[in-house]
C-alpha cells in the first residue's frame, strides 16, 4: 500500500474537487521506461478495474494494478510546494536506484 503525506492528500483533494467527478481516484502506478528502469505515473481514473488494489489513505481514495501495488508497498506520496518549484514526489524504500530527475528507478 502507499501511503499520502499530509500535505499531498490536501492538494490531490484539491485537484479532485476542481475535476469535479466524484467517481475519480488517484491512480499510482509504475510502468517500464525511465533512465533507470521504472517509472511513476499517477492520474485520476474513474476506470476501476476489478483486480485494482483500492484504499483510502489521509482521506484520498488511492488505486494501483496489482503489478504496480508490489513495486509500491511501504512508498509515500507528497508534495512540495516552495521557492524551487511544486510538484509530487514519491519517496520508495523498494527503489534500490534512482536517476537524476527523480522520476524513475529500479
Amino acid at each position: 500500500m502507499i501511503n499520502v503525506s499530509d500535505t499531498a492528500a490536501v492538494k490531490v483533494k484539491q485537484l479532485l474537487e476542481d475535476e469535479g467527478n466524484n467517481e475519480m481516484a488517484l491512480r499510482v502506478a509504475v510502468r517500464p521506461g525511465g533512465c533507470s528502469g521504472f517509472s511513476y505515473e499517477m492520474f485520476f481514473d474513474d476506470a476501476i478495474a476489478a483486480d485494482d488494489i483500492k484504499h483510502d489513505v489521509a482521506g484520498v481514495r488511492v488505486v494501483t494494478d496489482p503489478s504496480s501495488a508490489q513495486l509500491l508497498n511501504g512508498a509515500t506520496l507528497d508534495y512540495k510546494d516552495g521557492l524551487q518549484g511544486a510538484g509530487f514526489s514519491i519517496n520508495n524504500p523498494n527503489a534500490q536506484r534512482t536517476c537524476g530527475c527523480g522520476q524513475s528507478f529500479s
